[in-house]
């Protein structure tokens, strides 16, 4: 079992998640967060940290948002880790409600 990051994340990309996370799992892409599925062990630590609520466990994905399983294990590979919180983007909150930003994640 895993926790996924999901669409919510995409340009918001608050780091609350990251500080309470005691095994480092996450890590950054330019306007992301995944979560490492070989490094998360199931805390539940970070899903109620997020004030998006982007994060999920693998078997409670929102329907709609089930490709973010690959997506976050797929970049985990290459994206670099985060391992302490930082100032989220100068826009978060104007996209922090926003819907259907799949297309806007870069990779």
């Amino acid at each position: 079992m895993t926790y996924v990051v999901t669409e919510a994340c995409i340009k918001c990309k608050y780091t609350d998640c990251v500080d309470v996370c005691p095994v480092d799992c996450f890590r950054e892409g330019p306007n992301f967060l995944v979560i490492d599925p070989d490094e998360c062990i199931d805390c539940t630590l970070c899903e109620p940290e997020c004030p998006v609520g982007a994060i999920f466990r693998d078997d409670d994905l929102p329907e709609g948002q089930e490709e973010f399983q690959e997506i976050n294990a797929r970049l985990a590979r290459v994206w670099p880790p985060i391992i302490q919180k930082k100032p989220a983007p100068s826009d978060a909150d104007a996209w922090a409600e926003v819907k259907d930003k799949r297309g806007l994640l870069e990779e």
